[in-house]
This record gives C-alpha cells, structure tokens and sequence, in this order.
C-alpha cells in the first residue's frame, strides 16, 4: 500500500477522498487554485500545493502542474476524483511514465470508454444489447442527418467524448435537428475539447438504471449491484437510490452479469459504472460506461456497507478486491440527493454567490453529508455549482424516503439561491413514492411541483410577513440595547409617551415592496405586536434568540405556535437581509432600501443571468424576429444558455461581443419590441 495520495481535485469529492486516506493512515496531499486558496479541501489535506488560476486550464487541468506537484511532495499516488482529469487518457499515461500511480483504470480502459462510438463496437462484440444508433467516424453534417432520419425520430444527439449531460441534445423533427447538432457540438468543443458525435434512437418512458462494477489487477470483477438515476433535469441526475425500485432478482443478475462482461472485455481495473437504459418491458442498453467513481457512489457504500474509495486504494496497489460476488449484500435502501445553487424557477441556471448561512441536519447512522463548502465560502462561475450531497439511509424505500424528506426540511441556505425547496417537493411527490416514474419525470411534472409550491407560499405569505416583522423589530431592539440605548428616548422601537409604539415597516420580498404597520402591546411580558397586513391584523407574541448570522424566532401568530431557525446578513447599504427557514419554504426578506431594486427592469433590457462568457450573437440589429426567437448564446460552467426575444421585435444593440466575458445582471443587449 502507498503512503501518500494526491487528490487532483476539489471540493466535495476531494474531501471525501481525503476522509479514506485519514481512515487508512495515507497520507493527503491537496492542490488549489487561485479561486480555492480558503477552501474546505484544503483545510482538510495534510499539504496543499498551488496551481494557478481561477479557470481549471490554469489549475486542475494543467497536467505539468499536477505532476510536478506530486515529485514535489512525494506523492506516490493520485486520485483524480470525477471531472477534471478522472477519464482522461493522456494524464493516466503521463503518471506511468512519471512513477506515479494513478488511482483508476489502465489506459487502454480509458481510451476504449472514452469514445462513445468506439465503446459501442466494443460492447457490440462482447454480446451487450444496444440502442440502434450511428457509431460512426465520419461527421459529415449531412450523414449525421441521414442517420437520424433512418434511425427514425426522436433521436439523442450525444458528444462521443462527453459525459454529465453536455454536448448532448434530444431531436425530435428533422426541422430542429440542423440548430440541436450545432449546439451540442460548440458544448461538446468547450467542454472535452471534441466535438466528434454519435446519433442513437431516443428511447420515450425509460429508466435509467447504472450498475457498480469493480475488478482488480488479478483478474476478478464483481459488480456491487444497480442504482436508478431516473430523475433527471438536462440529463444531468437531481436524485439518486440504490437498490433500484421493482427490480427482480433475474434482471438484477442479468443486468450485474452484462456489466462485469463490460468491464472484462476492455481489461478493467479499478472502480467503474456501467449504465443501462431500462424500457418498461425489462429489456436493458448499453449507454456508457464511466471509468472513475461516480458522483452517486455513497448510495452503495451504504447499501453495501463497503468503503469505495477504500476499495481503490487496496486495488491500486496490486491488492485482491476485499470481497467476492458472492460476499456482497444490499442492506436496506439508500437515497442521495444533489443540493445544487441553480434557481429551479429559471430554466435551472447555476448561480453564483457566498454562502453566507449553511446549517445542514445532524449526521448519523441514517444521514450523511458529502460536501466541500462551509458558510461563507463562495460558488465559483469556474466550477461546478454543488454545495453538498444529502445521503440517507433506512431499512425499507418508503422510510428511506421519509428521511430525504426531513433531512432536506432541515437543509439550511441563504445567500445564493438553491434547488433544495425543489428536491423537497420531487421527495413528496406520490408518483414518485409509489414508483411510478422514467427520466422523463421531472419535465411531466415541472408545471405542477411549481404551481403547488406556488400555492403553499400565498397561502403562508401573511403568517411569514407578520414573523418577519416580529424579527426586524427584536432584532432592532437587541442592537439598540447592544448599544446602551436602553433609555426610551434614545431606542428605535417606536415607543412615545402615552400613545401606542407604532412602527412603519417597509419590507422587500422578491421584487415585491410591502407596506407593514406594526403597534407593539406594551403591556405584555414578551414583545407583543399587532401586524398590520393588506388590511388584516395578526397577534403576534414571541422573540427571537440570536446566533452567529442567524438565529431562531419562536412565536404566536394568531395562536399558532411556530419556532423556526433564519439567518440574518447586514450589509452597509442595504442594512439587514434575512431567510426564515420553515421546513416547507424559505422565506427571503429584507428592510427596504432604494438600492435593492432589481436590475434590468427597464423596458427593452435583457440582462445577463450570471457570469458567464458570450458564445454567439444570433441576430442582425434591426432584423424583426418572432416571441422567443433565440437572440444569443451565453456560456457558464460549461453549459450553453440561450437568451431569446421576450416579444416580436427587433435588436436595437448588443452590448457585447462573442468572446466577451460577462457578470450577472450585465445588460446584454437594447430590445424594441414590435408596436402592431
């Protein structure tokens, strides 16, 4: 066994490798850029080296810097983690020749996975069923069509090199087919650096079900059983579990058994997954296989009780695997869900931001958290928007599934918006409790999940707005107090003479400004308020206990008693924003100033939804285009985004130039809308 590993990677997944290492007694070597100097991985390695730049060409991508930093420490191994350098075949080749073990599979594996169109043949000729599809070297445009008409509509346009959902466009017409081949080959460029496609039939209703596989250097594999990855937005997974729903003994061996087959023909080693595509009949394809540990692996660590990342020390050492097919278990059901920034509300664009609150649910033999950021750390528009992996685990799918449910209610953010409130309600949803779902679940029920967590705030709004007006003037109070101000004359807490204290609250929810009236009772033990809301007053009686950037306010509203954590941020020219954590939603407000208007909401502007790179301007100044005409492509962390005309009209002027890099709100162009 090696003594010291180097994680070629960053945040979640080079925390959780650094946690086997520290388990094995191996020692951790990290390495950062420039965006990464404070990072929670860094904090956590035993060394840390520096790469460069922001930007992963400058950093985790820049193989020279890696390895020198591996001679530098005396690094014996490296993990690549996922992403990045994981599959690549170049940098597994450089490590062999630089006496260096690299922690995944031999590069003949690499390579022969690292192409679709040649995984394809490979698994033709080892007897797995696949997809009808065209595999082929050739890229003329024209052909890929030909193909696509012959393989019959819907098709899947899929980078040959790519992976997590990028390069890769569903085609359902011959019409839409030339925009979707030239949109998936730019991603399929930026992201893996080839734009090569291959085109395979779309399969409606499937599930897509993946398999664990791993073998050793002795020549044993063994699979460590399936998991569902259906639920899925831009073919990227949202939620995860492990065993698969309604699988049989005889599909999980069959499946199992193709899977191994896989692994064996191109003379594998190390940890891998294979997935299928199920159809509703039980009939099972080949889609990919992925060389290196997956995003999802904590599922099976826990149904089967083993340490993967443990497993790929021990194999890449030389050693047997630790345990045989036959040795192997499922105990119980495992879900894992992604807690992404990415408003959900806005075609799931990543965003960017500070974390300036995370409190996560307590950790124990039912929960598990994998993540690599702590409050005040930031989301970069250079990587990956995860802020953690909610793992949880029970004896049997339905109580497994109950934990989700508590464990996300108890998944507190603020300070950049998150899909967690989205994860929730996906967890609750009956269809997907009782099974009935494919990787077409999230866009069947989209509208529905929003109209219903639509309705769950109206009807909470005012019991939400006369807390939040309870939690401006507590807080107020404790400054003032803070500040010896406690003499009448000198506090902020409207209180006067032989009159009531009335107070004037302007509060900002959203892109909304609410006019509230609060008259405190002063004649109670506790702060006392009558909220004036929209014409209806609401009793409210309770306090708020303060925290390090947030607290906890219990009240009675009406006689509803509530007690709910929030977190509060002052800033010096907004004042005091805040986020009420209630379990079903989370509640943002803060004290109205001028400065908190929303920007781009002039008529005519468009502005930019992140930071982001200009990809391609689509239209001609002064060219009439039609309501939702795409205008321009932005490009950030590595998924392409179009900005489309909100109305008949004309670009007047863009603002930028392809190429151009972009921050969040940046207008991006000047639009005239037609005048019939």
């Amino acid at each position: 066994m090696f003594n010291s590993v180097l994680i070629a990677n960053r945040g979640e997944i080079a925390c959780r490798v650094i946690r086997s290492a520290r388990q094995m007694g191996i020692r951790s070597i990290a390495v950062y850029s420039d965006a990464d100097r404070d990072a929670m991985h860094v904090a956590l390695a035993d060394e840390a080296v520096y790469l460069g730049g922001a930007p992963a060409s400058e950093s985790y991508l820049d193989m020279d810097k890696i390895l020198a930093a591996a001679k530098q420490t005396g690094a014996e191994a490296i993990h690549p983690g996922y992403g990045f350098l994981s599959e690549n075949a170049e940098f597994c080749r450089r490590c062999d020749s630089s006496g260096v073990i690299f922690i995944g599979p031999p590069v003949g594996a690499i390579e022969a996975m690292g192409s679709k169109s040649a995984a394809k043949s490979i698994m033709s000729e080892a007897g797995v069923p696949l997809l009808p599809g065209y595999h082929g070297d050739s890229q003329d445009p024209a052909l890929l069509k030909n193909a696509a008409a012959d393989i019959g509509y819907p098709v899947l346009l899929k980078a040959s090199a790519g992976g997590g959902g990028k390069g890769m466009r569903i085609v359902w017409s011959e019409s839409e087919f030339d925009e979707a081949l030239a949109g998936a080959k730019r991603e399929a460029s930026k992201s893996f650096g080839d734009d090569k496609m291959l085109v395979e039939k779309y399969l409606t209703g499937p599930r897509h079900v993946e398999v664990q596989v791993f073998c050793d250097s002795l020549g044993n594999g063994v699979h460590l059983f399936e998991r569902d990855c259906s639920l899925q937005r831009r073919h990227q997974k949202v939620i995860e579990e492990a065993p698969a729903p309604g699988m049989t003994e005889a599909l999980r061996d069959a499946m199992g058994n193709a899977a191994v087959q896989a692994a064996k023909a191109i003379n594998y080693c190390g940890a891998g997954t294979v997935e299928f595509l199920l159809a509703d009949n039980g009939e099972f394809y080949f889609m990919e296989m992925n060389t290196r540990l997956q995003v999802e692996h904590p599922v099976t660590e826990i149904i089967t009780k083993q340490d993967l990342v443990a497993w790929q020390f021990r194999v890449a050492s030389g050693l047997p695997l630790p345990q045989s097919q036959h040795e192997l278990r499922i105990h119980g059901h495992a879900f894992e869900a992604r807690i992404y920034a990415e408003d959900t509300d806005n075609q799931f664009l990543p965003q960017t931001g500070t974390l300036n609150y995370l409190s996560v649910p307590e950790e124990n033999a039912h929960v598990r958290i994998d993540t690599g950021v702590r409050a005040g750390d930031t989301i970069s528009v250079h990587y990956d928007p995860m802020i953690a992996k909610l793992i949880v685990w029970d004896t049997d799918r339905a109580s497994a599934l109950r934990r989700l449910q508590n464990a996300l209610a108890q998944f507190h953010i603020s300070g950049v918006t998150t899909n967690r409130r989205f994860l929730q309600q996906l967890a609750a949803n009956t269809a997907f409790a009782e099974e009935d779902f494919d990787t077409g679940f999230i866009d069947k029920h989209l509208d529905s999940i929003r109209a219903q967590a639509s309705k769950a705030r109206a009807a909470q709004r005012h019991q939400h707005l006369a807390l939040a007006a309870l939690m401006v003037l507590a807080n107020q109070r404790t400054v003032a107090l803070d500040n010896h101000t406690a003499s009448p004359w000198l506090a902020a807490d409207g209180w006067r003479t032989n009159a009531p204290a009335k107070q004037h609250l302007r509060l900002q929810v959203g892109d909304e400004v609410m006019d509230i009236n609060a008259t405190r009772l002063l004649d109670q033990p506790a702060l006392t308020l009558d909220v004036e809301i929209e014409g209806k007053v609401y009793r409210v009686c309770g306090s708020c206990i303060a925290e390090a950037r947030g607290g906890v306010v219990q009240a009675d509203v009406d006689g509803l008693r509530l007690r709910f954590p929030y977190a509060r941020q002052l800033n010096a020219r907004q004042g005091a924003s805040y986020c009420l954590f209630t379990g079903d939603t989370d509640f943002a407000f803060a004290q109205y100033s001028p400065d908190f208007t929303q920007q781009g909401d002039k008529q005519g502007e468009l502005t930019a939804p992140m930071n982001g790179t200009i990809v391609a301007l689509l239209v001609e100044p002064g060219v009439q285009v039609k309501k939702g005409a795409p205008l321009l492509i932005m490009e950030a962390m590595k998924m392409e985004h179009s900005i489309t005309a909100p109305a008949d009209g004309a670009v007047e002027a863009f603002h930028f130039n392809a190429g151009e890099l972009v921050e969040g709100g940046a207008e991006l162009l000047r639009f005239e809308p037609h005048i019939a």
